[in-house]
């Protein structure tokens, strides 16, 4: 399986913040979903991808090219949808089409057009007047118009409703149908990657803390029950972490089989991404 993206050792470093050397990949033909709190490194690690910001280490490699030496022919063949609006809010899509077709050599304005019907966006109304939900479809449409290959998206599902949130799902699955494209998101919305994504990386507060099959991580981790009393017999190297409540407690397992294995009688439920996320923060 050939790899949309390669990081070789690339981290970041800024005063305040350090992105710790990540080396993973992207396979070709899936989704990557980006989960952790805000602030954790997740839009730093897509704006090493597009060489918005400079590696401070290591090195990336796009669709087979170098991220610095070969950007101009990386850009081409990605798109990137950031979490904020990013068209000039007295235009209207029309004039986004005339100027997003001089930046692609690729552009496909029957296609732009076809997914401003199939999102209901008016043509010719000035941006301004758009819901945060209806500039976010724009930017899709804008991203899925020029032949990409990968697609780089920050909170792509920021401001849609439930039935915008299925039908971007569907594009996203249909679009990774080719074999050659791929999907690197971030999401809070844990529910939609649980439905759309292939693998998932969490990171936390600068590293990843871990980048593995969505499927697999969620048939192994669990979440088991236990009051106070009972806690004190489990070791704690069998668990991830523990929340406290009032009348028990809740810890994070990563291989739930074994953990009941060795604790006969605990009370296991599944684990979702959320809880995932969750429980490696209060660590």
């Amino acid at each position: 399986m050939k790899n949309s993206i390669v990081w070789n050792n690339a981290e970041k470093k800024f005063d305040l913040f350090h992105l710790q050397p990540v080396t993973m990949n992207l396979e070709q033909g899936s989704i990557m979903g980006l989960i952790g709190e805000n602030g954790s490194g997740k839009t730093t690690l897509m704006k090493l991808v597009l060489n918005l910001i400079s590696l401070s280490g290591g090195s990336i490699e796009v669709l087979g090219m170098d991220s610095v030496s070969q950007e101009y022919e990386i850009k081409q063949k990605i798109a990137f949808v950031p979490d904020e609006n990013i068209f000039y809010e007295m235009f209207t899509p029309k004039e986004v089409n005339k100027i997003t077709s001089k930046l692609y050599v690729n552009w496909n304005e029957k296609a732009f057009f076809e997914y401003l019907q199939k999102f209901e966006i008016p043509f010719a109304k000035n941006i301004k007047s758009f819901s945060m939900g209806m500039k976010k479809k724009l930017a899709i449409a804008c991203a899925l118009s020029h032949k990409a290959e990968l697609l780089l998206l920050d909170e792509p599902m920021n401001g849609l409703d439930p039935v915008a949130r299925q039908q971007m799902r569907d594009i996203l699955q249909e679009f990774v149908e080719i074999e050659s494209h791929s999907v690197l998101l971030s999401s809070h919305i844990t529910e939609d990657l649980e439905k759309i994504a292939d693998y998932i990386t969490l990171i936390e507060k600068g590293n990843v803390i871990l980048s593995e099959n969505k499927d697999e991580l969620l048939e192994n981790y669990g979440v088991a029950n236990f009051s106070k009393e009972d806690l004190k017999e489990i070791d704690v190297k069998d668990y991830v972490s523990v929340k406290q409540y009032a009348f028990g407690c809740k810890v994070l397992v990563k291989n739930k089989k074994m953990f009941l294995r060795k604790y006969d009688g605990a009370v296991m439920d599944n684990a979702s991404l959320e809880d995932i996320m969750v429980f490696y923060h209060e660590r």
